[in-house]
């Protein structure tokens, strides 16, 4: 009896642990502003022309008279190959020249001589037109050896391997001793003109009829100017100078389901080379009073996206949304929210549907939304 009094006075003694404070997290409004909407494509640069320099003719390299990497103008000395064997082919052709046309001086000696005798029946008309024949001949080897002496000149003009454009010079393929040009003609090196620089790159065919209907393509100098294009470096830095469409290639690629599209930037700085990759961006609309919240607020869970709403009561509401196009580190909201509502940006981990929140309020940095921003499926 006196055990279970104890016991029951102990009991009536315990008070219940007291209920933990109400987390905290931090809130923002949701930001509702006006967003351009971009296409996004990644591509690779290039010169606006690229010439390969090759070798014309078949020899030893001499000479690299260039330095590698360095700006060359147009006509400028890149190779000297051995001219010594082009020399000598030169003056045989020259040689074998001369000698036709010594032989056809004297086939008109012949003609001349003849065309009054057989107007006296002193020369046979058989004999006269074998010699006009011969004459004719005669003619024709000549220019076949001014041709033959034209090509040997030619050949031996190859041997100074010059720059067709001017631009920036690549490495060189080739070392001094080289035998090049045996077969097919040797590539020696290339050139590329990089100010303006060009940007290659592929869109999906929706998206390309987005990019079309949004903004014409410039194909004819009557065009109207399309808004610029955007390009984004590797490193995340913008180019600061804008660029337009110069070539939209002929068909959509059937295997693959894309289009190619080249577009030009100037290129002053020379800092943009060949062969980088980059990011060509391209306004195609306007969203209209967009409502963006962090990227970092919202939760996904296969697939699909919630928010974590604070009511007016400091209560947690999980809402499900819709998202549409990323701005930065800022989602654009197309279903779920409205304008005013708070959602939690920090602390999402901690928060239940119902709970109870501190609320600390803070603004969303809008200069999250300055990187790229691009369209659903870009």
């Amino acid at each position: 009896m006196s055990l279970a009094f104890t016991a029951t006075l102990s009991s009536c003694g315990t008070e219940a642990p007291p209920a933990p404070p109400p987390p905290n997290v931090k809130v923002a409004i949701v930001l509702q502003r006006d967003v351009p909407v971009y296409l996004e494509a990644v591509g690779q640069t290039r010169g606006n022309t690229e010439t390969e320099i090759r070798a014309r003719v078949e020899g030893y390299i001499e000479r690299v008279n260039y330095d590698e990497g360095s700006e060359v103008r147009k006509g400028q000395l890149l190779y000297t190959l051995d001219p010594r064997p082009f020399e000598e082919a030169l003056a045989q052709a020259r040689a074998e020249l001369a000698r036709s046309q010594a032989e056809w001086a004297r086939r008109k000696q012949d003609v001349a001589r003849f065309e009054p005798l057989v107007a006296d029946n002193a020369v046979s008309r058989e004999e006269y037109e074998t010699a006009v024949a011969q004459e004719s001949a005669a003619a024709a080897t000549v220019d076949a050896a001014r041709a033959a002496e034209r090509a040997a000149a030619l050949n031996l003009g190859f041997t100074r391997v010059v720059a067709t454009e001017g631009g920036l010079i690549g490495k060189t393929e080739v070392q001094a001793g080289t035998l090049v040009g045996r077969g097919l003609p040797t590539l020696l090196t290339k050139i590329s003109q990089i100010d303006p620089i060009h940007v290659r790159f592929t869109l999906a065919e929706q998206d390309y009829l987005r990019l079309a209907r949004a903004r014409p393509i410039k194909t004819s100098p009557k065009d109207i100017e399309a808004p610029p294009f955007e390009m984004v470096l590797a490193d995340g830095s913008k180019h600061p100078h804008p660029g337009s469409a110069v070539f939209v290639d002929r068909n959509v690629d059937p295997e693959t389901g894309t289009i190619m599209i080249e577009a030009s930037f100037p290129n002053p700085e020379r800092i943009v080379r060949p062969g980088q990759y980059a990011k060509v961006r391209a306004a195609v609309t306007v969203r209209k009073g967009a409502l963006l919240v962090p990227q970092r607020a919202v939760a996904e869970m296969q697939g699909t996206f919630s928010v974590a709403v604070v009511k007016t009561d400091d209560t947690i509401e999980m809402r499900p949304i819709k998202t549409a196009e990323r701005v930065g580190g800022l989602w654009v909201i197309g279903e779920g929210l409205q304008p005013g509502e708070r959602i939690v940006v920090e602390g999402l981990q901690k928060v239940r549907q119902g709970a109870k929140v501190t609320a600390e309020q803070v603004a969303i940095d809008e200069g999250a939304a300055a990187g790229s921003n691009s369209a659903p499926g870009a």
